[in-house]
């Protein structure tokens, strides 16, 4: 039978277009959300000082987008102006991400199997329900 005679007859289509398979994907991707919610859990996100040769380099990184901030109130059409701006803050931005620091907090091998089995399972469960169900 043709996909749109199996839709006629009342067979609904599950994950990924195929048919059955819906209550797996629920169940992995609930297994991949618990189990990503627990490891994040476990991880302390700290930061740095901006230094440039011993020196705090914070300032410096925000001249190019006050300038560009500037430069728009003065002008708001000015492509060169809109580039200033949006590369200042992406200094901003990449200079916050290079000096994050991220720490795994210490727990037991347990509560470690348990994370990445339900995210390993999850994935799987979720690969699974991807395909046809007979």
């Amino acid at each position: 039978m043709t996909d749109d005679r199996l839709d006629q007859l009342g067979t609904t289509r599950g994950a990924g277009g195929t048919p059955g398979g819906l209550g797996t994907f629920f169940l992995g991707a609930a297994m991949v959300v618990g189990g990503g919610y627990l490891l994040l859990q476990q991880v302390t996100v700290t930061s740095g000082f901006w230094t440039l040769w011993g020196y705090n380099a914070f300032g410096l990184s925000i001249l190019p987008l006050l300038a560009g901030i500037a430069w728009l109130f003065f002008d708001g059409r000015s492509i060169p102006a809109w580039l200033l701006t949006a590369a200042g803050a992406l200094i901003i931005l990449l200079g916050i991400l290079t000096h994050l620091q991220i720490f795994f907090r210490p727990t037991s091998l347990f509560n470690t199997l348990v994370m990445l089995g339900l995210i390993a399972g999850g994935v799987g469960l979720v690969a699974k329900s991807l395909r046809a169900q007979r």
